[in-house]
């Protein structure tokens, strides 16, 4: 388990993370989202211990490796000696596994990294990060390059890395729409704070939509967005005690994308 408290990093006058806290769990899936200049490549560069924070600790079980948005490889090295520097940088080293990720995606050992289409230079940087055996696997952004084919190919692949408990996956991304039937937990930050953590179907039960006349207020609950038009109201709403209503107003689920983006949308609003 990894646990993170208090945790904060400035950039000269400017705070980029302030008072982040939460755990990630082993053999759980974690999304990492938020509008750019968030603060997620700032978090993730953190766990991985790149750089020190300026508040606040990292305290990490075992094995933490951070594949980053630009996945940086020596252009010159073939495929086969890019792994041969990751085996000689890691204590732990599975070749076999990181052999079998390239076969997957058709990565040719002999060819040079820098003659990789961008979709391969990806799967090369997986590759590295996987042969590691890690117990956190931080991604940044890890799916920019593919085509939806492989994404859908990729996470898969990766979701089996997770499912036998051993791993935590924590994902970085913008397509929020990916997020459901992948993601086991939430971190959405804004200007640097954590504004929403947990369980991800937790979360998505205790939202939930009324809709009714207008008015000022929703039956009950606390309003995280609110729509109005001549007649009616739309709230998006968090209650853990809403139950069926009588009278004028209907309640309908939201999806991960209504969450994510009510919660944003509020931020942007303060």
């Amino acid at each position: 388990m990894t646990t993170v408290t208090g945790l904060g990093k400035r950039y000269r006058a400017n705070w980029a993370l302030r008072d982040c806290g939460f755990e990630l769990k082993r053999g759980r899936v974690t999304a990492l989202v938020g509008a750019n200049g968030a603060g997620k490549t700032t978090l993730l560069t953190l766990l991985a211990g790149l750089m020190p924070p300026d508040e606040g600790t990292v305290h990490s079980e075992g094995r933490v490796r951070f594949v980053a948005q630009d996945k940086p490889l020596y252009k010159r090295f073939t495929v086969a000696e890019m792994l041969m520097q990751a085996e000689q940088l890691n204590n732990v080293w599975d070749q076999r596994k990181a052999e079998r990720w390239l076969r997957m995606f058709n990565v040719p050992l002999d060819r040079q990294c820098g003659r990789l289409s961008s979709g391969q230079h990806a799967q090369v940087a997986f590759a590295a990060a996987l042969g590691a055996v890690p117990d956190v696997l931080l991604l940044d952004e890890p799916l920019a390059n593919l085509d939806p084919l492989v994404r859908k190919k990729v996470m898969a692949e990766l979701l089996d890395e997770v499912a036998d408990g051993k791993m935590s996956l924590v994902l970085s991304t913008h397509v929020v729409g990916e997020l459901s039937g992948v993601a086991d937990e939430i971190l959405l930050l804004s200007r640097g704070h954590l504004v929403l953590d947990g369980e991800l179907d937790e979360l998505m039960t205790q939202h939930l939509y009324y809709v009714g006349p207008r008015s000022d207020e929703p039956p009950s609950g606390e309003v995280v967005q609110a729509r109005h038009r001549q007649q009616q109201s739309t709230f998006l709403v968090r209650d853990q005690s809403a139950a069926d209503l009588d009278g004028p107003w209907i309640t309908r689920p939201v999806s991960v994308e209504d969450l994510v983006l009510a919660y944003l949308d509020r931020e942007d609003a303060k």
